[in-house]
């Protein structure tokens, strides 16, 4: 029997960082970019756990500082990566926190994308769907319940 999938209404608020031993793969631009047994899940309220991979594990020259910042009242400052395979780039697919807020701090330096972008995403094998929503960078997949915010079919979490 498959279990209980976790509730995002039930995520806290503020958001809660959580170690995760899932075997994490993602592929942009035809290649692999990612993998790794090692990473933290951020669970919020009405959010699909976003997930943070060690910069070792993506492939070599893939990311590429990007221009621009973005504030989180939780983690703090963003800063922006673009995603290159080749002449191919995915401009700001990825940001990460390099002095995150204290409850963030394990966090510092580990690199988060926009699954939208990417050409898929997988925890454990299972594909993931990404959060609805440009802004959001959520990984929705049988483990996790929404209503998710961002879905336009629930206008009141937008």
């Amino acid at each position: 029997m498959a279990p209980t999938p976790e509730r995002v209404c039930d995520y806290p608020r503020p958001p809660a960082l959580q170690a995760s031993a899932q075997h994490i793969q993602v592929r942009a631009l035809g290649a692999l970019l990612a993998e790794t047994q090692k990473s933290f899940r951020v669970l919020e309220t009405f959010h699909p756990p976003t997930y943070y991979l060690p910069a070792e594990a993506f492939t070599a020259g893939a990311l590429v500082p990007a221009g621009g910042r973005s504030f989180c009242e939780w983690k703090g400052v963003a800063s922006y990566f673009d995603i290159v395979v080749g002449d191919r780039c995915l401009p700001k697919a990825a940001w990460t926190y390099v002095q995150p807020t204290a409850p963030f701090a394990p966090i510092a330096g580990w690199i988060a994308l926009y699954p939208a972008l990417m050409d898929g995403c997988w925890i454990d094998q299972e594909l993931v769907i990404p959060q609805p929503g440009g802004f959001y960078g959520g990984w929705i997949t049988s483990a996790v319940e929404g209503p998710f915010k961002g879905d336009p079919r629930h206008p009141e979490l937008i």
